[in-house]
């Protein structure tokens, strides 16, 4: 038996005014990746990135829960507020737990809602990272579901979140990962898929932004996967296609969910992205 080589540890940052306890994992050497959870799961779809030694040996991964998600508890009187998750308190986030653990301009690898905002943060803070690898992201999608079932009385949210991103994991996934996926949403606290999807389908202020990004100086690749129904193919091109320099590539057999439902297929792309951060994006 040994241990593996992910360690886990816990930071207190101030965000909006706010004492947040957050868990973060960490695992490499080199250059430093600060990479970012979807919407209502946490750290652990990481899990096979941290521990792929091929990618180990020269970057240092660091993935986080965000705050009301997996180990990272709520703020002190979460029980008398509704969770709603807004951009500014995600960016100001993001950037308290790079300060926090000392990064110089890592890279900055989000999925889902992490991807969303890792636009977000190459318009407006495009500075503080060395570069930016957008998974399943777009400009904008709205909802074409009732994020409101996903906290009722008479519904068990985490089910209903895992029923609905069940149609986004791609049918070649391993039936093991597919439901080591499926489970971390139903594990998810009361009204923390829904707070995270207010964000998701209803800020729509990344769009006017786009244009802003310098690749020149920060560069920027998308991911999408051919199964995704959320962030199509096309949602991703149209978002890239807004981002002078910007790349893209299309993931077949993979879905919305790729570290962490397929890690094998999803690998060899992400290797890829994070070769494109060494230099300036083609433009």
């Amino acid at each position: 038996m040994s241990f593996e080589p992910i360690t886990g540890r816990y930071l207190t940052v101030t965000v909006q005014g706010r004492r947040q306890r957050i868990y973060v994992e960490m695992a490499g050497e080199g250059t430093p990746v600060l990479c970012l959870h979807t919407a209502g799961a946490d750290t652990r779809q990481w899990r096979h990135i941290l521990n792929d030694t091929g990618l180990t040996k020269d970057h240092r991964f660091y993935a986080f829960d965000m705050p009301w998600h997996g180990k990272s508890l709520p703020p002190e009187g979460f029980q008398t507020e509704e969770y709603l998750l807004t951009t500014e308190a995600y960016i100001e986030t993001v950037l308290a737990m790079s300060r926090a653990l000392g990064l110089d301009r890592p890279i900055l690898a989000g999925c889902s809602m992490g991807g969303r905002i890792a636009l977000q943060l190459a318009a407006l803070h495009g500075d503080a990272f060395s570069g930016f690898i957008a998974i399943e992201a777009s400009d904008f999608q709205p909802a074409w579901y009732d994020i409101d079932w996903f906290h009722r009385p008479d519904a068990h949210g985490g089910e209903m979140g895992a029923a609905l991103v069940s149609a986004n994991i791609s049918p070649h996934a391993p039936d093991s990962e597919r439901w080591n996926t499926l489970w971390m949403f139903m594990q998810s606290g009361p009204g923390v898929f829904r707070g995270d999807l207010s964000f998701y389908t209803r800020d729509d202020s990344l769009i006017g932004r786009l244009p802003r990004i310098d690749t020149t100086r920060t560069p920027v690749h998308l991911l999408v996967g051919a199964y995704d129904l959320t962030c199509t193919p096309e949602d991703a091109r149209r978002t890239a296609a807004a981002i002078p320099g910007a790349t893209c590539t299309v993931m077949e057999e993979l879905g919305h969910f790729p570290m962490s439902e397929h890690p094998a297929a999803f690998r060899p792309f992400f290797a890829d992205a994070l070769d494109r951060m060494k230099v300036p994006a083609d433009v």
